[in-house]
């Protein structure tokens, strides 16, 4: 690559939906809830945290549920920690995903994700495909 050349980051969306959680109202999961992230992947699925820097963005969270509007926010990486941030500020607003970094973002494959009510829900990647 030449000097000053940028080459462009590549971005996939990666939509999730709510899987099996026995013990909760969505014991049989809930295809209509769920989240969209537009992130930078490694080629084996991983976020890829160099990217991320200079892609950041970009790199974007919609919630979606049939009961409520949209969400729209950010994700977020500091540190090892990685999270939705849906008001620009450092606590508030945020859920967690646990160990977000070391998840593999691949059709079938599962995510949880800390729910505005603080409960860890589990989503299953139903579709991953350039953003």
């Amino acid at each position: 690559m030449a000097d000053g050349a940028q080459s462009k980051i590549s971005l996939s969306r990666v939509v999730m939906r709510l899987a099996r959680n026995p013990g909760t109202e969505f014991a049989d999961g809930d295809d209509h809830r769920g989240y969209s992230l537009v992130a930078p992947l490694t080629p084996d699925g991983h976020l890829d945290a160099a990217a991320y820097g200079k892609a950041r963005a970009q790199c974007v969270v919609r919630r979606f549920a049939p009961d409520e509007d949209a969400t729209d926010g950010k994700l977020v990486h500091q540190g090892q920690r990685w999270y939705f941030d849906y008001d620009d500020s450092a606590a508030a607003g945020e859920e967690p995903v646990f160990q977000l970094g070391q998840h593999r973002f691949a059709v079938g494959e599962y995510v949880s994700i800390t729910d505005e009510d603080g409960r860890l829900l589990t989503y299953k990647v139903t579709d991953v495909m350039p953003a």
